[in-house]
Parts: C-alpha cells; sequence; structure tokens
C-alpha cells in the first residue's frame, strides 16, 4: 500500500539501495596460517614439537640428580636452581654429611628421613643428571651399559650415565643449535640475495663470483681443522655451520627480488620517494618470504643431522656434552646393547619426523596456487 513502510526492521526504506555485503578481509598470511591449521598431521606435529621443546627448557628442575628444596636446620636452599641463579647451597656446607663438593641429594633425602629430625630434600620428578656417573648405585649391577629398569627408564651408557637424561638434554641442544644455525645462515642468506637481486649489474656479477668462491670451501675438512685446534662450544659450532649453509638460500632471494623488483608496486615505491633500504625490505622482502619459509623446517632437519654428524665423528660439542651424536656412536660401538642403538635412534628418528611433516603442511599452505589467484 501507498505510504506504508516495512515492518521488518533491517529492510531498507523505500528509494535506499544498500551495497553489497563484503567478506571479512583476511591477508594473505592469515590465510596461510590457517591453511596451516588445517593440515592436521603438520599442525598437530607443530604443537607436539613446540610443546617438547618448551618442556625441555624446564629441564633442570624435572631431570636432574640437584635438589628442588633442601630444608636444612630450619633454612631452605634451592640447589637446582644455582646454575640460573647465585642463590644458596650450590656448593654442600655441611648438610649432615661433612662432604667436600656437591651434595649427594638423594642419599641425602634417605639419611634425613631416618633421622627424623624435620629436614627433608624434595627431589625433581627424574633425579638423575646427564653428567653424573652410576658406578656407585647399589641397584645397578655390573659394568655398565646397564639395560632399563625400574628408576633408569632407558638404561645407563658405556660410562654409567643415564641414557633418558642424556637423551632428554640432548633433545633441547639438538633443537637450540638448529634454530641457531638457521638464524644465522637466513640473516647472511636473505641479506646477500637481497642486494644481489635488488641491485643487479656489476654488484650481482662481482656478488655471485665471490658467493661461488666461498661455497668452494671444504665445509667438513675446516670444522675438522678447527676442532682439533679449538673444542667449539655450542654457539661457536652453530656460528661456524651458519656461516657456510647460507649460499642456497642466497641464491633462491636472489632469483625472488630480481622477479618481484619489476613489478608495479616497487615502481610506486619508488615513485613516492621510498628508500632503497625501505623496498628492499618493508616491499619486496615480504613478497619474497615464500622460499624462505617453506625451506625453514627441512633447514632445521639438516642443522640436527649436521649436529648429530659432527657428534658421531668426534668434531662436534665438547665431552660430555649430552649429544645424540655421542649416544649414537656408542651404539656404534656396543651394537649388542639394544638399548643404546634403539632409543637414541628412536629419538632421531621421531624428532626428524615431526619437522618433515611440519615442513610438507607449510609447503603447501604457502603454495602460491592456491592464494595467488586472482578472485
Amino acid at each position: 500500500m501507498p505510504g506504508e513502510t516495512s515492518s521488518h526492521p533491517n529492510e531498507p526504506p523505500p528509494g535506499v539501495t544498500l551495497p553489497p555485503s563484503r567478506e571479512e578481509s583476511v591477508s594473505v598470511l592469515r590465510r596461510r596460517w590457517r591453511k596451516f591449521k588445517t593440515l592436521k598431521r603438520g599442525w598437530w606435529s607443530f604443537l607436539i614439537l613446540l610443546a617438547l621443546y618448551l618442556v625441555s627448557l624446564l629441564n633442570p628442575l624435572l631431570i636432574n640428580n640437584r635438589a628442588l628444596v633442601v630444608k636444612h636446620d630450619g633454612e631452605y636452599y634451592f640447589p637446582a636452581l644455582a646454575e640460573w641463579t647465585t642463590g644458596k647451597l650450590h656448593r654442600a656446607k655441611d648438610l649432615g654429611q661433612r662432604l667436600i663438593g656437591e651434595a649427594q641429594y638423594r642419599a641425602l633425602k634417605v639419611q634425613y628421613e631416618k633421622e627424623g629430625k624435620g629436614d627433608w630434600v624434595l627431589m625433581p620428578p627424574y633425579p638423575y643428571g646427564p653428567y653424573e656417573s652410576l658406578l656407585e648405585d647399589p641397584a645397578l649391577e655390573g659394568p655398565p651399559p646397564h639395560p632399563p629398569r625400574a628408576g633408569h627408564w632407558l638404561g645407563t651408557d658405556d660410562r654409567a650415565r643415564d641414557v633418558f637424561a642424556r637423551l632428554a638434554y640432548g633433545f633441547r641442544i639438538s633443537i637450540t643449535f638448529s634454530l641457531l644455525v638457521v638464524l644465522i645462515s637466513y640473516s647472511i642468506g636473505v641479506s646477500v640475495g637481497a642486494l644481489l637481486g635488488f641491485f643487479g649489474g656489476k654488484v650481482d656479477f662481482l656478488g655471485q663470483r665471490l658467493v661461488e668462491i666461498w661455497a668452494a670451501i671444504p665445509f667438513l675438512y675446516t670444522v675438522i681443522i678447527i676442532s682439533a685446534v679449538v673444542r667449539p662450544r655450542l654457539v661457536d659450532l652453530a656460528f661456524l655451520l651458519g656461516i657456510f649453509g647460507w649460499v642456497g638460500l642466497s641464491f633462491y632471494m636472489r632469483g625472488e627480488f630480481y622477479r618481484e623488483k619489476s613489478k608495479d608496486y616497487v615502481a610506486a615505491a619508488i615513485a613516492q620517494g621510498d628508500s632503497r633500504l625501505s623496498i628492499m625490505f618493508n616491499h619486496i622482502l615480504p613478497n619474497a618470504l615464500t622460499p624462505v619459509i617453506s625451506f625453514a623446517p627441512f633447514a632445521v632437519v639438516g642443522g640436527i643431522g649436521a649436529l648429530v654428524g659432527l657428534d658421531f665423528l668426534g668434531f662436534g660439542l665438547q665431552p660430555p656434552t649430552p649429544s645424540w651424536g655421542e649416544l649414537v656412536n656408542q651404539g656404534k660401538q656396543n651394537i649388542m646393547e639394544w638399548h643404546l642403538v634403539t632409543f637414541p635412534l628412536g629419538a632421531l628418528f621421531c624428532t626428524l619426523m615431526l619437522v618433515v611433516f611440519i615442513g610438507e603442511a607449510v609447503r603447501e599452505a604457502f603454495d602460491p596456487k592456491v592464494f595467488s589467484r586472482l578472485r
């Protein structure tokens, strides 16, 4: 009827046309993250690996032969935190045993329980350390290595050290080492590839020759020579691998920058007066990160494998650092001790499998065929 108004509150007045509804604007990176979360195998592998690594950062509180808390003569001490803080009882004073050096906290706990004077010791859930030799442990019979048993879930190695404790600490060292290598190599590779691809011409020609010369240096011989002179620490060895592992990535970044700098958005940035650094790292780099992010999980696999290989050959971290390569080497030397073969190789296999699953999911999520089409 003329003059009537719409009774529905959401309907527009007569003669008024609403604009068409729009879908929520979502960035490409967020779309890729959502795609990654839908790939269950990679997503769950990422969560499992992340949880294990975060838990491994608490190893001194979970797997340690030092007590968490000791109550002695009305005072409280925190030996397990001594490596993080300057707290009391890093060295034993008396504690009822009059020992010189670090107290034997498991024996001290038994002693306090027998005395019944109100003193007590709180040990970590797994009360054995990665460096501790258990040759004098009465529960272990015969010469090492000892097979798995109650209290020692994965047995001991050929020096009577707990295998589970060394595997747990070795996991943290391996992941941390590999992440450091990826960070160093990617920082160098991305920077060098960006410079060569962006400037081109003589800069690219001379830079490529220098990169080829650097790539011709034999990496393994260099590591052997350096390791023969000085035993490298974790950071030193990661830096050494990082400065040799960036060459391949620089080629990819060079090609990505050559491709991206010819596009219209780069011309627009030049026209509005942006600096070269701003164009390189604020405009081109975010659009050239696909190979960097896609290859990162597989670079982590390579870093773990490199550390295990160097430790296996004896040119890696300085003993008695908990190392998967050193445990694999023990398994080779004690091939009949099944626990020294099965558990280190099993831990290495499971870790690398999780990282590879993550890498496959990242590669599929960043597939340009999915999000590069005009819609």
